[in-house]
């Protein structure tokens, strides 16, 4: 993307208005509460928040439906199969996780294009960007169900455990394409001004999955299958209805039209959605390495704790990754606009507002941690003691890890993918990887609870590194005034 910037407009090329009521303080005025928020408005602590809102409920709910599988195998099926369901997921997530990096790298190009005033250039971007991911999703599903016998038992699968994750992960892997899809949309929903469409779908989609776990595992005793049916049910939902919609609404913002290449605007993509794709395979490469570890220090007992704390951390997170989301187009629009000052105001209220809401999480999650742990695993309780503990340990990290999360989406909402991979490797593979291999063996169990911790100080050391040593690139001045 473009170094230099010109002159910051007085007006927007484009007015992108998006359907959320807003309060807004300008010059100490006060508008009414149904102003609609346009992207090339400027932004204060409210209208930021309100704008945000839909894509961090709709992170949450994504978070949300994907636990209720966990809660009802652990409870009606059994302690072996919900270890079975965490052994395999981390696989069935990389499969799943390109959809990440087309929806962050793509949104952002197309945010841009649009700042720019090229509105039928972005839905050309748009539409090719759907396509390749509805083609890469079928052959990563054809090839998960061809491997995922073998995978499994690389990940120490035997017996029982093991034909339950090869039944599992198949019901779930005709569903990638879908699911890759609702990862891409949740993006896109946000850019093509439809914030709420986006959050009704997840809540749609979430809500599926209850009532579909609850028939079909605790009403009906389908067991293991119940559960797989119910997600890929809800992954259908989810992936499918914003498909629907990009198809029929042509007078929208952004609509689907005739298949379309440019390569290297697929390429960009990719290298700017690569911190997303990073941080996903990294996830579930560090979940594998967590898995293994836990089997050593703690058995069974301790990959179905760690899957109880992977779940609720990913309620927990899902705020942080649902700001970023939400607040991602914002900057990239005014970036692509001109408008300096503005990306200059949303970076400095963002790192307030993600630092606040470390402190606040935290300390959730301490008040929390057994109370939670008990809804998962009470009924063992030696298993209910390791989880909570466990999940204590584990939260210290939500004090750090929004600043990284943020900062990655930031600089991919500016174009700069390889900044944002750096912060995301550094973070989600090589740090973690050095702390789960060596902490345990200083002190045990505990140092594979503490490893996340580990790994996020120096990411933040990164991250900051980063915004710092770019300033003068993207504003003259640092922080905003």
């Amino acid at each position: 993307m473009p170094a230099d910037r010109g002159p910051i407009q007085e007006q927007s090329l484009i007015n992108l208005i998006i359907a959320v009521p807003a309060l807004r303080l300008d010059s100490g005025t006060e508008q009414p509460m149904n102003t609609k928020i346009q992207l090339s408005d400027h932004f204060t602590y409210r209208r930021l928040l309100r704008f945000v809102l839909p894509s961090i409920v709709m992170m949450i709910f994504t978070s949300i439906y994907g636990v209720v599988d966990g809660l009802f195998v652990s409870n009606f099926v059994g302690k072996t199969p919900f270890a079975a369901v965490n052994l395999i997921m981390p696989f069935l997530m990389m499969l799943g996780c390109l959809g990440f990096m087309i929806g962050t790298g793509g949104s952002a190009i197309v945010a841009m294009t649009l700042g720019e005033g090229k509105k039928d250039l972005a839905n050309a971007y748009f539409s090719m960007m759907v396509y390749v991911t509805i083609a890469a999703g079928i052959l990563l599903a054809i090839l998960g169900i061809i491997t995922v016998p073998a995978v499994s038992v690389m990940l120490g699968a035997q017996g029982e455990m093991l034909s339950h994750c090869i039944l599992y992960g198949r019901i779930l892997l005709p569903a990638v394409p879908a699911f890759m899809l609702q990862n891409v949309f949740q993006s896109f929903l946000v850019t093509a001004e439809k914030p709420q469409l986006g959050l009704a779908v997840t809540v749609g989609a979430g809500l599926t999955n209850i009532i579909l776990d609850a028939l079909l595992v605790a009403v009906f005793p389908m067991g293991i299958v119940g559960a797989a049916l119910a997600t890929t049910i809800s992954q259908m939902v989810g992936g499918l209805v914003p498909l629907v919609y990009f198809c029929k609404s042509s007078s929208g913002l952004l609509h689907l039209g005739r298949p379309c290449f440019y390569g290297k605007i697929l390429v960009k993509t990719c290298l700017n959605g690569s911190s997303e794709l990073m941080t996903n395979l990294s996830m579930s490469l560090v979940n594998i390495l967590y898995n293994f570890q836990l089997m050593r220090f703690a058995g069974e007992d301790g990959i179905a704790a760690y899957g109880v704390i992977m779940y609720v951390n990913f309620i927990f997170i899902a705020m942080f990754v649902g700001y970023s989301i939400g607040s991602a187009p914002l900057t990239g629009y005014h970036y692509g606009a001109h408008g300096l000052d503005e990306v200059q105001n949303l970076l400095h209220k963002s790192l307030v507002i993600t630092g606040t809401a470390g402190v606040v999480l935290t300390g959730l999650a301490e008040i929390l941690a057994f109370p939670l742990a008990r809804i998962f695993v009470g009924y063992d309780p030696e298993l209910y003691a390791m989880t909570g503990r466990g999940f204590m340990i584990y939260s210290l990290s939500f004090l750090i890890m929004g600043f990284n999360i943020y900062g990655s989406a930031y600089f991919t909402s500016l174009g700069n993918g390889a900044v944002s991979a750096a912060i995301s490797f550094l973070r989600t593979l090589l740090f973690q990887v050095i702390a789960v291999m060596g902490l345990p063996f200083l002190i045990g169990l505990d140092g594979i609870w503490l490893a996340i911790v580990a790994a996020e100080l120096p990411a933040l050391a990164v991250t900051g590194y980063f915004f710092v040593s770019t300033r003068k690139r993207y504003f003259p001045a640092f922080p905003a005034p």
